[in-house]
């Protein structure tokens, strides 16, 4: 069962929370959790997984799927890099050179997502 759409405002808020650190989990969960509903409203799919531990993980991107197992395109990241990606405070490239995303398969990559228009400021 999906879980209950984070409306934009409440997902924004949390995302504030946790970009000027003074979230907690909650709303650590909800920034996660709304950032990850954008991306399967932008980019609709199954050939992509994305995974914030502990807070979710999606699947995105059109292309062939996965239904078993671990998929061939994953994308990993804690929240506050998911975060500072959606909101433009970090680049794609920038994250993985650091070596705060874990990125496997060919077509895991979000940078053509982020940053989120919705969260633009």
């Amino acid at each position: 069962m999906p879980l209950p759409r984070i409306a934009s405002e409440s997902g924004r808020a949390a995302v504030a929370s946790v970009r000027d650190g003074s979230a907690d989990r909650n709303q650590t969960a909800t920034a996660v959790r709304f950032i990850l509903q954008e991306f399967v409203r932008l980019a609709p799919g199954k050939s992509v997984e994305v995974r914030v531990p502990p807070h979710g993980a999606v699947q995105i991107v059109e292309g062939l799927g996965h239904t078993r197992g671990t998929p061939p395109n994953v994308i990993e990241l804690d929240a506050e890099t998911l975060v500072a990606l959606a909101v433009g405070d970090e680049a794609w490239d920038a994250a993985i050179n650091r070596g705060v995303v874990r990125a496997s398969g060919t077509r895991a990559s979000l940078a053509e997502l982020v940053p989120l228009s919705a969260l633009r400021e």
